[in-house]
């Protein structure tokens, strides 16, 4: 019995990228932070929500990579000259990355009281019909 990859399932067709699609998703950081949810306002829209606290505006990217929402903090290091009995809030750098599929739109991103909110929309699919013409061979 031969096995077939989903990707070359022959049903699928045009489907060869959801292999790798799922291969990148399982190689985005899984390390836990920050935190985040993501939850569905609407039929057609998600908010994800990131516990940024300590961050500025100033000191996060947003950016859609290869059909991939990508977040960035890096907070400067402000400790020179001060001296830490305990330092236990760590100034570290993040990259969260979420897979968008087509179709799905970055909107605006708030910042309020310590989280980042990214809304995210869907287009209603379009449905077309399409006769297509049988020629004589």
């Amino acid at each position: 019995m031969t096995k077939l990859a989903l990707g070359t399932h022959p049903f699928l067709l045009g489907f060869e990228q959801l292999e790798r699609l799922v291969e990148r998703t399982a190689k985005s950081g899984n390390d836990g932070y920050p935190p985040y949810n993501i939850e569905q306002t609407s039929d057609q829209s998600y908010r994800i929500t990131l516990a940024v606290a300590g961050f500025a505006e100033d000191d996060l990217a947003i950016t859609v990579e290869d059909n991939s929402l990508v977040i960035r903090g890096r907070q400067s290091d402000d400790s020179e000259g001060r001296i830490f009995l305990h330092r236990g809030i760590a100034a570290r750098q993040f990259q969260r990355s979420f897979v968008l599929a087509d179709g799905v739109d970055v909107g605006e991103a708030i910042m309020e009281n310590g989280l980042l909110h990214v809304d995210l929309s869907r287009a209603e699919p379009e449905r077309i019909i399409q006769t297509i013409n049988i020629k004589k061979g």
